[in-house]
């Protein structure tokens, strides 16, 4: 989920701070004795007030009720920092028994992890919703279990749609068509289209999959210069952005918080964004509809291709040797209420499909269902292969060139996957 698709599945400014947790005495890249558990977990917070400490205090605490003997500390790391933070601890031999972050394949790669077949019962394993527990594995084997998720949907702002007299799109053609119409009235981003370096990999997959491409083919193998993936720049170049339906800033230079930052601020007509963000809106009195993304008009009718779905991964590492104590814990967090309440923290999704039933405690509205529906049939990015991270950094330096002016979108894509097939070699 790295800050993937937003970010983390959070996708919240996080704190700098490191928090120590209740029970915290050592560090958690400490093997420590067999029954206190370690577990480094990234800050979903932005401030003091939301941080995750609260969550993992309390889950320490129940843990140690209901297991007399045992313990959870936890350390709290910034998303910017965590990945960087737990290879080093792992490299050294100080591994903790835990991680949750947002990559885990290389680990994975090492032989560093548990399956979950380790670790859960059957029906905990089973339980993981499908595209998820997909994205979690290597092989046919999970190894990376999803905690907190999202999807991404297409938001517009009600007040400036009605104002430029444009309903929901549901085509390109009708994007381009809506976006005209809010540029006539002086909308300042018609549709705001981030594809700078913070994030560019959300969006450009976002607009490939409603054109029927994608990073990867139905082998797994990726596909970044896809006869579908050049068609969909070529169009965004010569109908949004030569006709300036992008707004001031070109999209190479747009990153995903300035676009919802303007957002909020009114000035935006249209952009792809998740749960929070709409919840951030609605507290703002902006009225906001959120629907499934525009399809090409090359596309049959009737055909939904899948939503961007992102994901946050947990994951238990061999080096300690705890894994009837970790198994343990983890049957404890995954429970319903546990994982829905750090879901409801944050406006997220649960990760579960008894989490997801409306029975584990109510709480989600409508918008909330539309975001679990599209998740439900999502497709995420291919965390699973230990070159993503590389992968995923190459399209979010170089794809915004693509819309540019002067840019190719052939040679800008084949470009990428001819960087994408030199970081492979080295794996």
């Amino acid at each position: 989920m790295r800050r993937r698709i937003f970010g983390a599945a959070a996708g919240a400014t996080v704190l700098g701070l490191l928090i120590p947790l209740s029970g915290c005495g050592s560090s958690a890249g400490e093997g420590g004795d067999e029954n206190t558990l370690r577990l480094v977990a990234a800050e979903y917070g932005d401030n003091q007030a939301n941080s995750s400490k609260s969550f993992w205090d309390k889950m320490a605490k129940d843990f140690t009720a209901q297991n007399p003997g045992m313990k959870l500390e936890v350390k709290l790391l910034p998303w910017a920092d965590i990945d960087r933070e737990v290879s080093r601890m792992v490299k050294s031999g100080k591994a903790p028994d835990m991680a949750l972050m947002g990559a885990y394949s290389d680990f994975a790669a090492q032989g560093k992890l548990y399956a979950a077949e380790e670790l859960l019962s059957i029906s905990a394993e089973a339980n993981f919703l499908p595209p998820l527990a997909e994205a979690g594995s290597v092989g046919s084997t999970l190894y990376g279990l999803p905690f907190v998720a999202s999807s991404r949907l297409l938001f517009y702002n009600e007040a400036l749609f009605a104002k430029a007299g444009v309903t929901a799109p549901r085509t390109w053609s009708d994007l381009k068509s809506a976006a005209k119409a809010l540029k006539d009235k002086g909308v300042k981003f018609p549709y705001a289209m981030p594809l700078g370096p913070e994030e560019a990999h959300a969006e450009a997959m976002i607009w490939e999959l409603s054109n029927g491409g994608g990073y990867a083919d139905s082998s797994g193998n990726y596909s970044l210069a896809s006869d579908q993936n050049i068609q969909t720049f070529r169009w965004i170049k010569e109908n949004l952005a030569a006709p300036g339906l992008l707004g001031p800033v070109p999209p190479s230079q747009l990153n995903r918080a300035d676009a919802f930052a303007a957002f909020l601020r009114g000035e935006v007509g249209m952009l792809n964004g998740y749960p929070s963000l709409l919840h951030e809106a609605k507290a703002k009195g902006i009225g906001v509809r959120a629907v499934e993304m525009p399809v090409s008009d090359t596309i049959g009718a009737g055909e939904r291709p899948p939503a961007v779905g992102v994901a946050d991964w947990m994951m238990a590492f061999k080096q300690n040797g705890k894994r009837a104590q970790i198994g343990r814990f983890l049957e404890f967090v995954y429970r319903d209420k546990n994982l829905k309440d750090f879901a409801d923290r944050y406006h997220l999704l649960p990760s579960t499909v008894s989490a997801s039933r409306p029975s584990a405690g109510g709480g989600l509205d409508e918008t909330d269902t539309a975001f679990l529906t599209a998740l439900r049939g999502a497709q995420l990015y291919p965390v699973n292969d230990p070159n993503w991270v590389t992968v995923s950094d190459t399209i979010k330096r170089n794809i915004g060139r693509a819309v540019e002016p002067g840019g190719d979108p052939k040679a800008v894509l084949e470009a990428i996957a001819e960087k994408s097939r030199e970081a492979g070699k080295g794996h």
